[in-house]
């Protein structure tokens, strides 16, 4: 365990270091003209202060329970209060080489030295501050502990592999002995603990912190504990042979002191020994090997007036027998990066687990499954770019879109805040092929994005002349809201040149149904409410009450209802549901079937009944859904590109006037014909029997049987008709099944993104405009792999075998439990 201590100071004066003789500790003698300044506001803007740190001491305790902190050596630094709480942290692992993850900071209040207060955010090092007002110094505990597991292989990727002394339930009087054998155990061979340094009365430290810029750690350079499992096996390390000479010796030089410490840790690696830190800033880096008594040692500092790190000393004799003796060596998140980032170039879908075998194989180092996926999230963003600067391009990036495909509409919103809060993109050659060749007919749905910052994409699709989906257009938002679904069809009725006779899919919850009245009130627009959506709701609503087969059986007659052309059959299929159950009734004909059933719906769905049509549209965004927001819109838009130049080639080859599956459905309908007979009778209409008895009007294309009305494609008894008249079947088919139809959806072309990486234009309208990511954050660690909601569409659901409900399999069933 290593445990750092910072005794504050008011930087008003010099002080000296002297040596304590009982437990040879660092102390300083405070200069008295201090005393006269405690009427003095510590947290005065503009005001320094010292942080004296002590390194490797512990806690005694005495009869009264009062602590005490003794050993360890020490080490000084300027703060200010400006700085904030992550950037202290972060400083000081960067200068010990301390986890982040691992570090507890702490302090005792003025008078009390029997609890120690955490400081884990601004307002608690603030208010530390604060009740130090009126006292000379400070003192400020930061406690690293790492526990290391029998098999690091095999550790899960969470925090509770890397549990502290809190949490392992060590109470903070704990005796000396207790606290030792806590010691001992924490600091096992493998683990990267514990660090001693040189600090106070250095002048070139004393000059970084009033002026030179002093480098700040990162969470992708801090080090990680790698062990090595067994003894050296040569053929597992031989990549790393190839950094055995990256530190040659005296006089050699590096363009940056993170060029140096790379360097150093590859060194290391390739050796097989472990070292650490005596001096670690922006300007020099001391080291010296991590077995006790060995001399091996190295010093690098800055060449005046350059940014070269020279190395200026090296003992290169180690005394520890190496790779014997040293079982594990420094490694960070970044150096797991940059060894598997070109192979990552090639497998984007390169798997933890896969990392974790290769780097073993390869270098003879053991990763658990966490450090080889913070090493691959940092390799991603190396190769992708940042999040945070996507956010920030928005402006441009938008007005791009709209410059190199003219008639495109991009457009965001932010919060008061300035964080992002929603962006729509609707590409020119989407809205004119919906318009000229698509159905009146669109499909709205979502889908949970599982990138760094989350949120939710809202989509509208159609279907072209032959049943394939067709993306219209999309939004990404904060979350999936009444709001935001109100705000995109606000934008997707601005895209659209015309929305009259216009028919939406959709779930009737989530405010679609009062978004879609609000937003085209004025227009002959349509809902029709998505029976998937339908069907789970019924089973939620009804559970505990009947058997999963009995719910079967109720599901499958509301989609006869749904289906049923006329309303005496569909009246047919809910009686069947009244002889299950009178609420299971009750429910059905209160859900409204105006608006999902074809025998009552006003508007043209084509016999569509679920929202989720655009599953490969999904799966889309599926792939992209980790790439930073601009990525992730220029990727469903590359998608997009090659769908259209696809069904575009592909029909250039179609010879018949209707599309394929069109021709399709219209063989299986004249292959009717031949069992039916047609009564000519007075006018337009014409009695046509078979199976059943029905009317056909072709002036206004209708039959009794609603199948032409419908599907827009003539019903065996039309045909009959049509056939009687002499006339071509053809020329009574909806146009939008016609091949030309089909070609003029996929005519215009969607354009690349130029100039996104290219130096901002200025002068632009949205360019003054700031966008800073979501406040909402992936949480930490290996995401899950489980569907968040039923909404999440575009992957296969998990159903019951037992109730046939969704989101639980038959072995987590309550329902078949209860019956049990």
């Amino acid at each position: 365990m290593g445990t750092l201590i910072y005794s504050l100071t008011r930087n008003v004066a010099p002080f000296k270091k002297v040596k304590s003789c009982e437990d040879s500790s660092l102390a300083y003698e405070i200069p008295l003209q201090l005393s006269t300044l405690n009427s003095i506001d510590l947290t005065m803007v503009g005001k320094k202060v010292i942080a004296i740190c002590q390194s490797g001491g512990d806690f005694e305790t005495n009869t009264d329970g009062i602590l005490s902190y003794k050993g360890g050596d020490a080490h000084a630094m300027e703060i200010d209060d400006k700085m904030k709480f992550k950037d202290f942290k972060s400083e000081i692992a960067e200068m010990f080489n301390c986890n982040l993850g691992t570090m507890a900071v702490k302090y005792f209040l003025p008078g009390n030295k029997k609890t120690l207060i955490s400081i884990s955010n601004d307002k608690d090092l603030k208010r530390m501050i604060k009740f130090h007002n009126d006292s000379d110094a400070a003192e400020i505990y930061v406690m690293t502990e790492d526990v290391a597991a029998p098999d690091v292989s095999h550790m899960p990727g969470s925090r509770s592999s890397r549990t502290t002394l809190s949490e392992a339930g060590i109470p903070v009087d704990a005796s000396q002995s207790m606290m030792n054998n806590v010691v001992d155990n924490i600091n096992e061979p493998g683990l990267l603990l514990g660090a001693t340094f040189d600090v106070v009365g250095d002048t070139n430290h004393n000059e970084a912190q009033n002026g030179v810029p002093t480098e700040m750690a990162i969470p992708n350079e801090m080090p990680l504990p790698i062990a090595m499992v067994g003894s050296y096996d040569e053929k597992h390390a031989k990549a790393a042979q190839q950094w055995q000479n990256n530190i040659t010796g005296v006089g050699q030089r590096f363009n940056s002191v993170h060029e140096f410490r790379e360097a150093l840790r590859k060194y290391a690696i390739a050796h097989q020994f472990a070292f650490k830190y005596k001096k670690n800033d922006s300007h020099r880096v001391t080291v010296k090997c991590k077995a006790e008594g060995c001399p091996w040692r190295i010093h690098a500092s800055r060449l005046s007036t350059t940014p070269l790190i020279c190395i200026k000393k090296m003992t290169s004799t180690h005394t520890c027998e190496g790779s014997v003796l040293a079982t594990g060596y420094q490694a960070t998140r970044s150096w797991v990066a940059s060894i598997i980032k070109e192979k990552l170039k090639v497998f984007p879908n390169y798997k933890p687990k896969d990392i974790v075998n290769d780097i073993k194989q390869e270098y003879g180092v053991q990763l658990n499954y966490f450090q080889a996926w913070r090493g691959k999230e940092i390799a991603k963003e190396q190769l992708q770019g940042s999040y945070k600067e996507a956010y920030s391009q928005l402006p441009f990036f938008c007005e791009k879109i709209m410059e190199t495909n003219p008639g495109s509409l991009a457009t965001f919103t932010t919060k008061e805040d300035s964080s992002f809060h929603r962006l729509f993109v609707s590409f020119r050659a989407s809205l004119y092929g919906f318009e000229q060749g698509c159905r009146p007919l669109l499909f709205l749905d979502s889908i949970f994005l599982k990138s760094k910052y989350q949120g939710s994409l809202l989509a509208a699709t159609a279907a072209d002349g032959d049943d394939g989906f067709f993306p219209v257009a999309f939004a990404i938002v904060d979350m999936e809201s009444d709001d935001n679904w109100r705000w995109f069809l606000q934008q997707l009725k601005t895209a659209l040149s015309m929305c009259r006779g216009l028919t939406f899919v959709a779930d009737r919850e989530k405010g679609l149904r009062e978004s879609i009245a609000e937003g085209f009130q004025n227009e002959d627009v349509y809902h029709g409410f998505c029976l998937r959506y339908l069907s789970e709701q019924l089973v939620r609503d009804l559970k505990g009450q009947f058997s999963h087969e009995v719910k079967r059986l109720m599901v499958e007659d509301l989609y006869s209802a749904a289906h049923a052309p006329t309303p005496e059959a569909f009246q047919r299929c809910v009686e069947s549901i009244k002889n299950i159950s009178v609420e299971a009734y009750n429910w059905i004909m209160q859900s409204e079937p105006v608006h999902w059933s074809n025998a009552f719906f006003q508007g043209a769905r084509y016999n569509h009944m679920t929202s989720n049509f655009g599953e490969l549209f999904y799966s889309w965004v599926s792939d992209a859904h980790e790439l930073p927001i601009t990525q992730m819109v220029d990727a469903i838009r590359s998608k997009i590109m090659e769908l259209i130049y696809t069904r575009q080639t592909e029909s250039i080859e179609w010879l018949r006037r209707l599309t394929p599956s069109m021709e399709e459905k219209l063989e299986k309908e004249n292959l009717k014909v031949r069992t039916l007979q047609v009564l000519i009778s007075g006018g337009n209409r014409f009695e046509v029997r078979g199976d059943t008895v029905e009317a056909v009007d072709v002036d206004s294309c209708e039959c009794t049987c609603k199948g032409w009305q419908i599907s827009g494609l003539p019903c065996c008894h039309a045909i009959a008709v049509i056939g009687c008249l002499g006339r071509d079947p053809y020329d009574y088919c909806s146009r939008y099944f016609t091949t030309d139809s089909y070609r003029m959806t996929y005519s215009e072309t969607v354009h690349p993104i130029l100039g996104v990486d290219g130096p901002w234009q200025k002068g632009t309208s949205q360019l003054a405009v700031t966008v800073t990511p979501p406040p909402t954050r992936r949480p930490p660690g290996r995401p899950t792999t489980k569907r968040v909601s039923s909404q999440d569409v575009g992957r296969r659901q998990l159903q019951c075998s037992r109730c046939k409900g969704t989101g639980h399999n038959k072995s987590t069933c309550k329902e078949f439990l209860l019956e049990c």
